[in-house]
């Protein structure tokens, strides 16, 4: 039986959970959050839930200060790599839109 992939995005866990599977202290964790480093979901009652993407982030925001990177190189550093994610998304959208054009109009210039 395939078991469907989680969904990254989800809001599963708490920050006391996010925190130790980051490896983080609690507290770190509202800093980032207040940073931008990571963008959790509010509860009604305003309390934070992370999910895998929010937890992978923050393993990457570990791994780079780990690396002697500071708070400020690592918002820059997160900032390129989604600015370079939706840059190669569109590239790959234009090489389909081109693709298929091209394929419409060459049968279409065949006689």
């Amino acid at each position: 039986m395939n078991m469907p992939e989680p969904d990254e995005d989800a809001p599963l866990f708490a920050i006391s959970v996010a925190s130790q599977l980051a490896g983080l202290h609690p507290q770190t964790l509202r800093q980032y959050d207040r940073l931008g480093l990571v963008s959790p979901t509010r509860t009604g009652g305003r309390s934070r839930l992370y999910s895998i993407r929010d937890v992978k982030r923050l393993r990457e925001v570990v791994a780079l200060a780990e690396a002697g990177v500071n708070l400020a190189g690592i918002v820059r550093i997160l900032q390129l790599e989604i600015e370079n994610d939706l840059l190669r998304s569109r590239l790959h959208e234009v090489e389909r839109e081109t693709r298929s054009t091209a394929l419409v109009v060459w049968r279409g210039r065949r006689r």
